[in-house]
């Protein structure tokens, strides 16, 4: 027996969700191994744009054309410019078909797409666990609120949540940091919309960034965020939570950490015989050689669509169609956030007032539609993220050159406002991803085919955010209303969920209330792929917190002897 090649525990991942449960065995004192698809990435050093200004940059920040045609999805991202274009995943790298447009956003390095999220962090409520057996789609979330309460306040004091303590049930408060304050046009548009509808707060969107730096970030090696907005270039202040910054390092000081990027996880071998999961199977990015590793536990943590195509593509006696897969279900029901929505406008006045810093996070007016019951033509909701802000170097008409240009960049404009939806998305059988029978990538896998689309419920939400955003814009006193529809296809929300849901019954879901495979006990999935329902939160606070409850709950089962 290769000692190298065994470890107490394997996390397939190492972005958001991965990040934690390698800090949470490692901790327990598990020795542990981490596989990344992707190039190593380390904490500062390894964050070659962080420093750089503006004009360092050989294309001003845009991206070539040639390399946006060379990767008509990834380019698609916000956040794909010259400055962190080296944090994504090539399109060739590992090619997929899209049955319907899908565009699959992805991370090319230890720590994932940790270190490109918006890092908007939104407990859900009671009614958002309860909604589905209550409205009568998906299935019954096999946990309540009360379950991940405890374990969503763990990871917040850890990851660090600025936010303000609002008391709305339906938005539960959390282990916060002091908030970011909204500017003076949103403190009006705030009061004027909670004087007209009594039923939709405004609050100030809550996000992993250290306003005041606790001990335990500062424990980390982490300081204060210094507002720079260049978050996607990876922050070597530590100032927002990622792996890189957090978690993985966290996991190193222990001892107990192995990491092994450019590993292109194959498949998890399951032994027929031992009627458990043994190992996962490796193919080296680099070599194309193939390898394995073996643990007592393994948790899938590779992003919703990959965690679906390693599942898809672990085959065995016992499990020909996939592991776990005897309901036939794996890869089917995938959801994703609505952002179809958007509506901008302007504030008259205020042209004294302006605001201080990039600041990384916007108010918010979380879900008020369907929360406790049903109430519209349409099911669920979507929260309306706003922000407001004044334009720079609007007023000049002269020649675009010399000193009155330069002169003219210092002047400020009027105030704009903008709006935009972020709805939930129902699970849909025929929304579903499957491996090709015929086409391979690069190291000889079956491509992942992608079936995904917007339903007549996505366009009922959309318009209802349209109508209620501009009502409510109006009575805010905002002008000049217009409303866009952004027409991008699912996935560019970067929030796929679904695929290996949780849930009761083994008949109608893949995983139990543990995250864990029904049928095969010692794997865990804990990344977008066990979600039942989207909400209309952000995702990543609630795949930390269910990480790092299933990792307790497998820890006591290793000691018990039960995985």
């Amino acid at each position: 027996m290769n000692k190298e090649n065994h470890f107490d525990a394997i996390v397939i991942g190492s972005g958001i969700s991965g990040g934690w449960a390698a800090k949470e065995f490692c901790e327990k004192g598990l020795k542990t191994l981490v596989l990344d698809r992707g190039k190593d990435v380390r904490h500062i050093q390894d964050y070659p744009t962080a420093y750089m200004d503006p004009w360092q940059f050989r294309h001003g920040g845009q991206v070539e054309r040639l390399i946006k045609d060379e990767n008509p999805v990834a380019s698609k991202c916000y956040a794909y410019r010259e400055d962190a274009k080296h944090f994504f995943l090539p399109d060739a790298a590992q090619p997929y078909i899209q049955e319907k447009p899908f565009d699959w956003i992805r991370g090319d390095q230890v720590g994932g797409k940790s270190l490109l999220w918006a890092r908007q962090t939104q407990r859900w409520s009671k009614y958002d666990f309860e909604g589905p057996a209550r409205d009568g789609f998906a299935v019954d979330w096999p946990i309540r609120y009360d379950d991940i309460a405890p374990w969503y306040s763990y990871v917040e004091h850890f990851a660090g949540i600025s936010g303000n303590k609002d008391g709305i049930d339906a938005t539960p408060d959390g282990d916060f940091l002091p908030a970011w304050e909204m500017n003076v046009v949103e403190k009006a548009i705030q009061q004027r919309i909670q004087q007209q509808y009594k039923d939709r707060p405004v609050i100030q969107g809550r996000c992993a960034h250290l306003t005041q730096p606790r001990q335990i970030h500062i424990d980390q090696g982490r300081s204060q965020c210094q507002a720079r907005s260049l978050c996607h270039r990876g922050c070597p202040f530590g100032g927002y939570f990622s792996s890189n910054a957090s978690t993985l390092p966290w996991a190193a000081k222990t001892g107990n950490l192995t990491i092994r990027p450019q590993a292109i996880v194959e498949s998890i071998r399951y032994d027929d015989k031992k009627q458990r999961a043994v190992g996962v199977r490796i193919i080296d990015a680099e070599t194309k050689v193939s390898q394995e590793f073996f643990a007592k536990v393994i948790f899938v943590n590779a992003s919703a669509l990959a965690t679906n195509l390693i599942l898809l593509n672990s085959t065995s006696g016992r499990f020909p169609n996939g592991l776990g897969n005897d309901s036939g279900l794996l890869g089917k029901y995938v959801a994703f956030h609505n952002y179809l929505g958007t509506i901008s406008g302007t504030m008259e006045g205020y042209e004294d007032k302006y605001y201080y810093g990039r600041r990384p996070t916007q108010p918010i007016i979380p879900n008020f539609r369907n929360v406790q019951r049903q109430e519209t033509d349409f099911l669920r909701g979507y929260a309306s993220f706003f922000g407001a802000y004044r334009s720079r170097g609007g007023n000049f008409e002269g020649e675009q050159v010399g000193g009155a240009y330069k002169d003219s960049l210092a002047e400020l404009g009027g105030w704009g406002v903008s709006m935009m939806m972020q709805g939930e998305t129902i699970p849909q059988e025929h929304n579903h991803v499957r491996l090709s029978t015929d086409q391979k990538d690069p190291y000889g896998m079956p491509q992942l085919i992608t079936s995904v689309g917007y339903e007549d419920n996505d366009y009922r939400s959309r318009d209802d955010f349209f109508q209620q955003g501009q009502e409510m814009l109006e009575v805010a006193g905002v002008k000049n209303l217009r409303i866009s529809d952004s027409h991008q296809n699912p996935g560019l929300d970067i929030h796929e969920m679904g695929g290996a849901r949780m849930g009761l019954d083994p008949k109608t879901s893949l995983l139990n209330k543990w995250n864990q495979l029904h049928l095969v006990k010692n794997v865990f999935v804990t990344d977008g792929a066990c979600m039942t329902s989207t909400g209309t939160q952000n995702p990543s606070l609630t795949y930390m917190a269910l990480t790092a409850r299933a990792v307790d709950y497998a820890i006591g089962e290793l000691k018990k002897g039960n995985l």
